[in-house]
Protein backbone atom coordinates (compact mmCIF):
# COMPACT_ATOMS: atom_id res chain seq x y z
CA UNK A 1 0.00 0.00 0.00
CA UNK A 2 0.81 3.59 -0.66
CA UNK A 3 2.95 5.16 2.58
CA UNK A 4 0.81 8.11 3.37
CA UNK A 5 1.99 9.57 7.08
CA UNK A 6 3.20 12.53 7.29
CA UNK A 7 6.29 14.46 9.26
CA UNK A 8 5.51 15.47 12.56
CA UNK A 9 4.66 14.03 15.78
CA UNK A 10 0.75 13.60 16.59
CA UNK A 11 -0.60 11.25 18.83
CA UNK A 12 -4.74 10.73 19.20
CA UNK A 13 -6.38 8.93 21.66
CA UNK A 14 -9.32 7.54 20.83
CA UNK A 15 -11.76 5.85 23.74
CA UNK A 16 -15.28 4.21 24.16
CA UNK A 17 -17.75 1.57 24.36
CA UNK A 18 -18.18 -0.69 21.63
CA UNK A 19 -20.22 0.69 18.86
CA UNK A 20 -19.61 4.07 19.59
CA UNK A 21 -17.86 4.51 16.20
CA UNK A 22 -14.20 4.55 17.08
CA UNK A 23 -13.18 2.25 14.77
CA UNK A 24 -14.65 4.16 11.72
CA UNK A 25 -13.77 7.37 13.10
CA UNK A 26 -10.30 6.56 14.03
CA UNK A 27 -9.31 5.26 10.78
CA UNK A 28 -11.34 7.91 8.67
CA UNK A 29 -9.36 10.20 10.97
CA UNK A 30 -5.92 8.30 10.50
CA UNK A 31 -6.30 8.72 6.37
CA UNK A 32 -7.34 12.26 6.96
CA UNK A 33 -4.13 13.62 8.25
CA UNK A 34 -1.52 11.66 6.92
CA UNK A 35 -1.51 9.19 10.33
CA UNK A 36 -1.01 5.20 11.23
CA UNK A 37 -3.79 3.49 13.16
CA UNK A 38 -4.01 1.03 15.95
CA UNK A 39 -6.73 -1.04 16.69
CA UNK A 40 -5.72 -2.20 20.37
CA UNK A 41 -8.71 -4.37 20.78
CA UNK A 42 -7.37 -6.37 17.76
CA UNK A 43 -4.70 -7.00 19.70
CA UNK A 44 -6.59 -8.33 22.66
CA UNK A 45 -9.03 -10.35 20.38
CA UNK A 46 -6.19 -12.01 18.71
CA UNK A 47 -4.60 -12.98 22.39
CA UNK A 48 -7.31 -14.05 22.83
CA UNK A 49 -8.55 -16.31 20.18
CA UNK A 50 -4.60 -17.62 20.90
CA UNK A 51 -5.93 -18.55 24.21
CA UNK A 52 -8.66 -20.09 23.35
CA UNK A 53 -6.80 -22.16 20.56
CA UNK A 54 -4.67 -23.41 23.02
CA UNK A 55 -7.37 -24.84 25.05
CA UNK A 56 -6.47 -23.34 28.35
CA UNK A 57 -9.04 -22.44 30.92
CA UNK A 58 -10.03 -18.84 30.92
CA UNK A 59 -10.11 -18.01 34.69
CA UNK A 60 -6.57 -19.65 34.64
CA UNK A 61 -4.63 -16.16 34.68
CA UNK A 62 -1.17 -17.79 35.17
CA UNK A 63 -1.91 -19.84 32.09
CA UNK A 64 -3.70 -17.19 29.76
CA UNK A 65 -0.80 -14.89 30.53
CA UNK A 66 1.83 -17.67 29.49
CA UNK A 67 -0.19 -18.30 26.07
CA UNK A 68 0.49 -14.46 25.33
CA UNK A 69 3.72 -14.11 26.03
CA UNK A 70 4.41 -17.06 23.62
CA UNK A 71 2.90 -16.53 20.85
CA UNK A 72 3.77 -13.64 18.45
CA UNK A 73 1.48 -11.52 17.48
CA UNK A 74 1.88 -9.04 14.44
CA UNK A 75 -0.97 -5.84 13.60
CA UNK A 76 -0.34 -3.87 10.69
CA UNK A 77 -0.62 0.14 11.12
CA UNK A 78 -1.98 1.39 7.68
CA UNK A 79 -5.22 2.49 8.05
CA UNK A 80 -7.07 1.56 4.56
CA UNK A 81 -5.98 -1.92 5.38
CA UNK A 82 -4.05 -3.45 7.97
CA UNK A 83 -3.63 -7.36 8.67
CA UNK A 84 -3.60 -9.38 12.03
CA UNK A 85 -1.46 -12.32 12.20
CA UNK A 86 -1.08 -14.66 15.33
CA UNK A 87 2.17 -17.07 14.93
CA UNK A 88 2.15 -16.39 11.15
CA UNK A 89 -1.61 -17.64 10.37
CA UNK A 90 -3.75 -14.58 9.59
CA UNK A 91 -7.17 -13.99 12.26
CA UNK A 92 -8.65 -11.21 10.99
CA UNK A 93 -11.80 -12.69 10.67
CA UNK A 94 -11.58 -15.30 13.51
CA UNK A 95 -10.79 -12.60 15.85
CA UNK A 96 -14.37 -10.89 15.14
CA UNK A 97 -16.42 -14.37 15.20
CA UNK A 98 -18.77 -14.55 18.62
CA UNK A 99 -16.39 -17.22 20.71
CA UNK A 100 -14.01 -14.65 20.56
CA UNK A 101 -16.10 -11.79 21.24
CA UNK A 102 -17.73 -13.58 24.47
CA UNK A 103 -13.79 -14.13 25.80
CA UNK A 104 -12.25 -11.08 25.28
CA UNK A 105 -13.53 -9.57 28.29
CA UNK A 106 -11.98 -12.14 30.88
CA UNK A 107 -8.23 -12.43 28.66
CA UNK A 108 -8.13 -8.74 28.48
CA UNK A 109 -8.93 -8.30 32.36
CA UNK A 110 -5.52 -10.84 33.04
CA UNK A 111 -2.95 -7.93 34.49
CA UNK A 112 0.29 -9.79 32.76
CA UNK A 113 -1.88 -9.52 29.45
CA UNK A 114 -2.18 -5.57 30.01
CA UNK A 115 0.82 -5.01 30.61
CA UNK A 116 2.37 -7.49 27.80
CA UNK A 117 0.29 -5.34 25.18
CA UNK A 118 0.43 -1.83 27.05
CA UNK A 119 4.13 -2.24 26.27
CA UNK A 120 4.15 -2.92 22.68
CA UNK A 121 1.22 -0.38 21.96
CA UNK A 122 3.60 2.33 23.50
CA UNK A 123 6.44 0.88 21.39
CA UNK A 124 4.40 0.53 17.97
CA UNK A 125 3.68 4.52 18.71
CA UNK A 126 6.46 5.70 19.68
CA UNK A 127 8.20 4.25 16.73
CA UNK A 128 5.68 5.60 14.57
CA UNK A 129 5.07 8.95 15.88
CA UNK A 130 1.70 9.89 14.10
CA UNK A 131 -0.87 7.89 15.02
CA UNK A 132 -4.53 7.57 15.76
CA UNK A 133 -4.87 4.92 18.25
CA UNK A 134 -8.09 3.35 19.67
CA UNK A 135 -9.20 1.30 22.36
CA UNK A 136 -10.73 1.56 25.88
CA UNK A 137 -7.40 2.87 28.04
CA UNK A 138 -5.35 4.94 25.78
CA UNK A 139 -5.96 8.42 27.35
CA UNK A 140 -5.88 7.17 30.50
CA UNK A 141 -3.18 4.31 30.24
CA UNK A 142 -1.31 3.94 26.83
CA UNK A 143 -0.63 7.26 25.87
CA UNK A 144 -1.45 9.55 28.86
CA UNK A 145 0.59 12.57 26.70
CA UNK A 146 -1.40 11.74 23.52
CA UNK A 147 -2.32 15.64 21.60
CA UNK A 148 -5.50 14.94 21.26
CA UNK A 149 -7.32 12.84 23.96
CA UNK A 150 -11.28 11.49 22.63
CA UNK A 151 -13.88 9.61 24.28
CA UNK A 152 -16.61 8.61 21.74
CA UNK A 153 -19.94 7.73 23.00
CA UNK A 154 -23.50 7.14 21.94
CA UNK A 155 -26.56 6.22 23.38
CA UNK A 156 -27.69 2.24 24.34
CA UNK A 157 -29.97 1.72 21.65
CA UNK A 158 -27.61 3.92 18.60
CA UNK A 159 -24.87 1.55 19.49
CA UNK A 160 -26.91 -1.68 19.16
CA UNK A 161 -28.29 -1.02 16.36
CA UNK A 162 -24.46 -0.15 14.80
CA UNK A 163 -23.21 -3.41 15.79
CA UNK A 164 -25.81 -5.55 15.08
CA UNK A 165 -26.23 -4.12 11.40
CA UNK A 166 -22.01 -4.89 11.46
CA UNK A 167 -22.78 -8.28 12.65
CA UNK A 168 -26.24 -9.28 10.79
CA UNK A 169 -27.36 -9.73 14.45
CA UNK A 170 -30.62 -9.32 16.62
CA UNK A 171 -30.74 -5.94 17.81
CA UNK A 172 -32.16 -7.07 21.51
CA UNK A 173 -29.40 -9.85 21.64
CA UNK A 174 -26.77 -7.36 20.81
CA UNK A 175 -27.53 -4.60 22.92
CA UNK A 176 -27.23 -7.55 26.29
CA UNK A 177 -24.23 -8.36 24.72
CA UNK A 178 -22.72 -4.84 24.67
CA UNK A 179 -24.19 -3.94 28.01
CA UNK A 180 -22.00 -7.33 29.57
CA UNK A 181 -19.17 -5.83 28.07
CA UNK A 182 -19.52 -2.31 28.69
CA UNK A 183 -19.63 -3.83 32.41
CA UNK A 184 -17.24 -6.23 32.79
CA UNK A 185 -14.50 -3.89 31.11
CA UNK A 186 -15.44 -1.15 33.58
CA UNK A 187 -14.96 -2.51 36.38
CA UNK A 188 -12.23 -4.76 35.74
CA UNK A 189 -9.25 -3.99 38.68
CA UNK A 190 -6.28 -3.07 36.02
CA UNK A 191 -6.70 -0.07 33.44
CA UNK A 192 -10.66 -0.42 33.25
CA UNK A 193 -12.95 1.49 30.88
CA UNK A 194 -12.92 4.91 31.38
CA UNK A 195 -12.33 8.45 30.09
CA UNK A 196 -9.42 10.28 30.94
CA UNK A 197 -9.92 13.65 32.71
CA UNK A 198 -8.79 15.97 30.12
CA UNK A 199 -10.57 13.79 27.29
CA UNK A 200 -13.04 15.88 24.86
CA UNK A 201 -16.02 13.72 24.84
CA UNK A 202 -18.33 13.77 21.83
CA UNK A 203 -21.67 12.08 21.68
CA UNK A 204 -21.90 10.11 18.31
CA UNK A 205 -25.49 8.73 18.16
CA UNK A 206 -26.90 11.82 16.17
CA UNK A 207 -23.42 12.71 14.32
CA UNK A 208 -22.26 10.93 11.12
CA UNK A 209 -18.91 9.54 10.49
CA UNK A 210 -18.22 12.38 8.35
CA UNK A 211 -19.45 14.93 10.81
CA UNK A 212 -17.03 13.51 13.91
CA UNK A 213 -13.91 13.41 11.66
CA UNK A 214 -14.01 16.84 10.85
CA UNK A 215 -14.50 18.29 14.57
CA UNK A 216 -11.50 15.69 15.18
CA UNK A 217 -9.66 17.75 13.15
CA UNK A 218 -10.81 21.21 14.06
CA UNK A 219 -9.87 19.85 17.40
CA UNK A 220 -6.30 18.42 16.14
CA UNK A 221 -5.79 22.15 14.73
CA UNK A 222 -6.66 24.46 17.60
CA UNK A 223 -3.67 21.89 18.59
CA UNK A 224 -1.38 22.75 15.72
CA UNK A 225 -0.96 19.24 14.83
CA UNK A 226 -3.71 18.43 12.37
Amino acid sequence: MEENVRAGRCVVAVDGPSGSGKSTVSRRLAVAIGARYLDTGAMYRAITWAVLRSGVDLTDAASVAKVAGEVKLHIGTHPQGYAVTVDGVGVDADIRGPEVTGAVSAVAAVPAVRELLVTRQREMIANVGRIVVEGRDIGSVVAPDADLKVFLTASEAARAARRSAEDAADVAATAADLARRDRLDSTRKVNPLAQAPDAVVLDTTELGIDEVVARLRDLLTERGVA
